[in-house]
């Protein structure tokens, strides 16, 4: 039905729209509730379950450092004698023949890093020399001492110059039963035998009582065993042994089995070309020997190494 014009002076579209519905067109009716397909209810949804958490792949692991033994003898170190003797003094005033030693050292750790076929090996050193006087027993001291101020290492001197003993006279130390007591007595546990220091990170163990078969006692298995045990005690332990010299006795070639590296110690005054030959070859169970140049000589007036400290130590 139309409706009737009420807006005369609009358009034609305005009046147009008075009398048509044009948007009943465009409607869309609407549908009865009846014919709407029902509403299916909601399916519940399961909880997921917490994930575990997951430790990071690379995560740093904590570093926990091993407590040294416990030594069953203490003893003090006679610094005085140390000095007298013109060894390193711990604590005191950096010099000449501590820097030398500070290279020594330095040389010998990279060394020891370098074997990472048998880690534990690389903790252990041999300090020898071709002929007796030549200087090894005060090297192999004074290592010990440069490398006991060392933060991440524990030092054991071993006397194993078995036939000349001077490791502990050195130090002002008394003797007691070692090394040579342990391999020839299964019974005595090598650890009783080693003696701590006030020296912190340094510990020795005297040579023992002497015998005539300490080379074969070197030899045996039990040798092996010894060194194993020793190391296995205390991750952080060096092991350095002083040997007699190679071209006097024969304990030092078979010794040079059971270390990661040698520091053979040659005199600069007297020490000849045939004899160092003749030494590396009797060393030759070890493959990593290096060479420490005793008494050198230096000019005078001339500048010496060390001498930035102020001091002019002088080494043996």
């Amino acid at each position: 039905m139309n409706k009737p014009v009420t807006n005369k002076n609009g358009s034609l579209l305005e009046r147009a729209a008075e009398v048509y519905d044009f948007s009943a067109h465009f409607r869309t009716p609407a549908i009865p509730e009846s014919d709407l397909p029902p509403v299916a209810a909601p399916r519940p949804v399961a909880a997921e379950p917490p994930r575990p958490a997951v430790a990071p792949m690379f995560a740093p692991a904590p570093t926990v450092r091993a407590a040294p033994p416990i030594p069953d003898r203490e003893v003090a170190i006679d610094r005085a004698l140390l000095a007298g003797n013109g060894l390193l003094v711990p604590g005191a005033a950096v010099g000449v023949l501590a820097e030398e030693f500070r290279l020594a050292k330095r040389q010998l750790l990279l060394t020891a890093r370098r074997l990472t076929a048998d880690p534990a090996k690389a903790r252990t050193m041999l300090v020898c020399s071709p002929k007796p006087g030549d200087g090894k027993t005060y090297c192999a001291v004074n290592l010990a001492i440069s490398l006991a101020a060392e933060r991440d290492l524990r030092v054991l001197l071993v006397d194993a110059d078995f036939a000349k003993p001077d490791v502990m006279n050195r130090l002002g130390v008394a003797d007691g039963p070692g090394l040579l007591d342990a391999l020839s007595d299964p019974s005595i546990d090598i650890e009783r035998c080693v003696v701590g220091t006030d020296v912190p990170n340094l510990s020795l163990l005297p040579a023992g009582a002497g015998s005539t078969a300490d080379t074969e006692l070197i030899a045996s298995d039990r040798t092996r065993a010894l060194i194993e045990h020793l190391l296995a005690a205390d991750p952080d332990r060096v092991v350095i042994f002083d040997s007699p010299p190679a071209l006097a006795a024969s304990p030092a070639s078979v010794l040079a089995l059971h270390v990661g590296q040698v520091m053979l110690v040659v005199r600069a005054d007297r020490t000849s070309e045939g004899e160092i030959r003749d030494t590396v070859q009797r060393l030759e169970g070890c493959e990593h020997i290096q060479l420490l140049l005793n008494k050198v000589a230096f000019a005078p007036g001339g500048d010496r190494f060390g001498s930035y400290y102020g001091q002019e130590d002088e080494g043996q």
